[in-house]
């Protein structure tokens, strides 16, 4: 017997998000949820919930089933709260007088280190609050479990661990996780569900394999559209000739005929579209001006430091050249974002000497971090790129449109869009700068699965030179063809982001 049954599920809000779903869940399963940005994974996982109502369909549950919940956002109330104080809070008051050490239990899986337990979350990296969320979800014993992007926020080594976290669970527990995050879907998961407005598909596989015989199955769906539409051509050709037979004979059989023509190919185009052609989130593209210079940065031993001035590691003799795509590696902490941050200051002001970099004066720099905090939040995506570039207000809200913003979209306060939308903002912010390097922090967090692979076939098709930080593995894989890692205070190069992936695992 299942354990949550989804009959014909759907929901409408302002566009249909899913409908016609069904799902069933039984134990053991491990079941990914994969969709664009903003088409309804979150919706989903509070209809399974029990938090949101489905427009149509229904949604039956073992009797007494409990549900842990973990969303994405930690609740206002909570940030003051010490991390083990917000995990004890999810317990019942009996529970808390007579099972504190459940909460510790949890805290010892997720490996909290013991001095981060009594701070406040708001004074926690959203990696830790986001494994308090997910501490809060597990200490109250829940017969299934929900993720919603559990991996926002968290850094490679806490990604290695909540997957050997979720890996140890008992083999017979329910886990629905919605994820953008390629490795950890497959690394976690054993079905995985691509949600669309119709016809969604589900796959008893993890997610490299199921998008393998998705994509099957959607050029499957493509050719019967070609023929569909083909047949629905013939038809109303049909029709025609016969309409004009039966105006010179005056045959009222042809007429009618005719009409029977015409409402089959009418039939067979309004249900012909293909399921995966579905409103896109927005596309992506990039711009590479170019240069003549081969070698784009020099670094002469650049010692890098924290603010206060304690040195993090030396970069020894290193050169970024012309066509080079460079993942930085290493732990949270050693010192990937302030490197990126001292080249940036060397290229964006030449005027400003930056001890031990030196970059090509013809560097024109594109530069994205992982707070899009070049993006203010006051203004309007439209005022975003009219106050930036002089393009006119047609052509900025023809490139606003082609990145997923609707008219009305366009005039909210950027603090009003999703993380994905930021994103693809920041993105088309970037295009329109025509840099010749870009220097990216993180990139892909809030892109979903293709803005993700939008964004490594325009590196790749542009042929961009750019030194990049990500946790993403597949990004990582995908993109780069040279690997700096952060090792023992020095930078050194290696061959293959591999070892320090699975350094990062053991």
């Amino acid at each position: 017997m299942s354990i949550i049954n989804l009959r014909n599920l759907g929901v409408t809000l302002a566009s249909t998000l899913f409908s016609g779903l069904n799902l069933t869940v039984d134990a053991g399963d491990r079941i990914g949820i994969v969709a664009a940005n903003g088409r309804g994974k979150s919706t989903l996982m509070k209809c399974i919930a029990g938090t949101f109502d489905p427009t149509e369909g229904e949604i039956t549950r073992s009797r007494g089933l409990t549900i842990g919940m973990v969303e994405q956002n930690v609740r206002p109330a909570l940030m003051d709260t010490t991390f083990r104080n917000a995990v004890l809070q999810a317990l019942s008051a009996d529970q808390i007088d007579n099972e504190r050490w459940h909460a510790d239990v949890v805290l010892e899986g997720l490996e909290v280190p013991e001095e981060l337990r009594e701070r406040p979350l708001k004074a926690l990296s959203g990696g830790w609050q986001r494994l308090a969320l997910i501490a809060r979800a597990w200490v109250s014993d829940p017969d299934v479990l929900l993720l919603d992007e559990p991996t926002n926020h968290l850094d490679f080594a806490k990604i290695v661990l909540l997957e050997h976290w979720l890996n140890a669970l008992p083999r017979d527990m329910p886990v629905i996780l919605a994820s953008h995050d390629r490795a950890f879907l497959d690394a976690v998961t054993n079905r995985t569900l691509f949600l669309r407005p119709k016809s969604s598909q589900l796959f008893a596989l993890s997610y490299s394999r199921a998008r393998l015989a998705l994509d099957d199955a959607d050029a499957a769906d493509a050719k019967r559209y070609e023929r569909d539409i083909k047949t629905a051509d013939q038809l109303r050709r049909q029709a025609a000739k016969l309409k004009n037979i039966g105006i010179n004979s005056g045959s009222d059989l042809l007429v009618v005929k005719t009409k029977q023509l015409k409402e089959r190919a009418g039939k067979l185009e309004d249900t012909a579209k293909p399921a995966h052609l579905e409103r896109s989130a927005g596309t992506i593209r990039l711009s590479n001006r170019g240069t003549h210079a081969k070698v784009l940065v020099t670094l002469e031993d650049a010692a890098v430091t924290t603010p206060e001035g304690m040195l993090l590691f030396r970069t020894g003799k290193q050169f970024i050249c012309q066509g080079d795509r460079i993942v930085l590696l290493g732990r949270n902490g050693t010192g990937k974002t302030r490197l990126i941050s001292m080249l940036r200051q060397a290229i964006a002001d030449p005027s400003l000497v930056v001890e031990g970099i030196r970059a090509t004066p013809s560097l024109a720099l594109g530069y994205g971090d992982q707070a899009l905090a070049d993006l203010d939040d006051r203004r309007s995506p439209h005022e975003t790129i009219i106050h930036r570039f002089d393009i006119g207000d047609q052509r900025a809200r023809s490139l606003l449109a082609s990145a997923g913003m609707s008219i009305e979209m366009q005039g909210r306060p950027v603090a009003e869009l999703s993380g994905g939308q930021k994103a693809r903002l920041g993105l088309l912010v970037l295009r329109l700068l025509e840099p010749n390097f870009y220097l990216l922090d993180e990139p892909t967090n809030h892109l979903d699965i293709d803005g993700q692979e939008a964004l490594e076939s325009e590196l790749l098709g542009q042929s961009a030179s750019c030194l990049l930080a990500s946790h993403d593995r597949s990004f990582v894989r995908a993109t780069s063809n040279r690997f700096w890692l952060i090792e023992g205070r020095k930078l050194i190069e290696t061959d293959s982001p591999e070892p320090f992936f699975e350094a990062a695992r053991a």
